[in-house]
């Protein structure tokens, strides 16, 4: 069986459980030859199924494993990548159904908006800044397909890195306005706080995920785009979501989101 092969069957797996809402198994233990590599053309071939059953198109990237601790965690030593689609989108105020998912948690990030391209593979902290036009507060949705969450690196990455969905907040401002290393920030669960700290939870600096990604991508003949949405990677520990929930997640300096979630 040659790896496209592979690749096409656990694409395929992974959009169905996706669907009917069922948890699966590590592939790894099926797939012995599901690395790194292989795991991002999985993740490219769901996105591009994705696409045309959805009818959707891709509007940018997130990062995932941003923190040393998730890292040591998954015995991983750099973060990793996953597609942004339009179909994820959800504007602010808008009531999120927990039904389309499988057990979902919200996570707090900071989003970066592009006005030129950037193409690795010496990208910079300082390339980013002057490449970004804004940033806004966000939440990400994470949904893994995976039984308990339970997943190697290449598990997650062909899972298009735990995606779901994303809210970004409805105010923009510019990274010049903001020291976005030293930014606090609040995150809170139903009004309780569940998390505080600062960007730098992100890579020391959470423009050096969007870097880092910059980079990433040029091995694979892949830059970020004007206009493109991306993710830097969660500033604290995801929390599970129930019925009724709402999270708000809180910046020194660029204002806060909200997501509000029902049965």
């Amino acid at each position: 069986m040659i790896k496209t092969d592979v690749a096409e069957i656990i694409a395929k797996e992974l959009l169905q459980a996706e669907k009917s809402r069922t948890a699966v198994n590590q592939f790894v233990e099926k797939y012995p030859e599901l690395n790194e590599e292989l795991a991002y053309q999985v993740q490219e071939r769901l996105v591009e199924m994705k696409e045309k059953e959805e009818n959707t198109k891709r509007v940018g990237w997130k990062l995932g494993l941003t923190s040393k601790a998730k890292q040591e965690m998954m015995g991983v030593h750099e973060p990793s990548y996953g597609v942004l689609l339009e179909s994820m989108q959800v504007n602010e105020g808008e009531p999120i159904s927990i039904a389309p998912f499988i057990h979902a948690k919200a996570e707090p990030e900071i989003a970066f908006i592009l006005n030129k391209e950037l193409i690795g593979p010496h990208v910079s902290v300082a390339d980013v800044l002057d490449t970004t036009q804004f940033v806004a507060p966000a939440i990400e949705i994470i949904d893994s397909r995976f039984y308990g969450y339970k997943f190697t690196l290449a598990d997650a990455v062909s899972d298009n890195s735990s995606s779901s969905r994303f809210i970004i907040g409805e105010r923009f401002y510019s990274p010049k306005d903001v020291d976005l290393k030293r930014m606090g920030f609040v995150y809170r669960q139903n009004g309780e706080v569940v998390a505080t700290g600062a960007g730098a939870a992100v890579m020391g600096h959470p423009a050096r995920a969007i870097a880092w990604l910059a980079n990433k991508l040029y091995r694979v003949g892949k830059s970020l785009k004007p206009g493109e949405v991306i993710l830097s990677g969660s500033l604290s520990a995801a929390i599970e979501i129930s019925p009724k929930d709402q999270f708000t997640a809180s910046f020194d300096g660029i204002g806060s989101v909200s997501a509000i979630f029902t049965e």
